[in-house]
């Protein structure tokens, strides 16, 4: 199935494509960060879930994509 042309063909079009865009972005880096942790089997409590699943910025989700691969506990990924 592709994708029709005139979702962005408006600027409100191509503003709400753009923010699908960054949400699908920031979920696929937090599914990531999760998933790091759990290959290397640290423990993930509910609410350090929630927060990873809850961040949209970019920046820190790289930075905690980093930081996850030598976490050895969830503390270690915040500052």
């Amino acid at each position: 199935m592709t994708s029709p042309t005139w979702i962005a063909s408006t600027p409100i079009g191509r503003e709400h494509f753009a923010l699908g865009q960054a949400e699908g972005k920031a979920e696929g880096k937090a599914e990531a960060v999760l998933r790091v942790l759990n290959t290397r089997g640290v423990h993930v409590p509910s609410n350090v879930r929630s927060r990873i699943n809850a961040c949209t910025d970019q920046t820190e989700l790289d930075a905690l994509l980093d930081r996850a691969l030598t976490a050895t506990t969830t503390d270690d990924l915040f500052d």
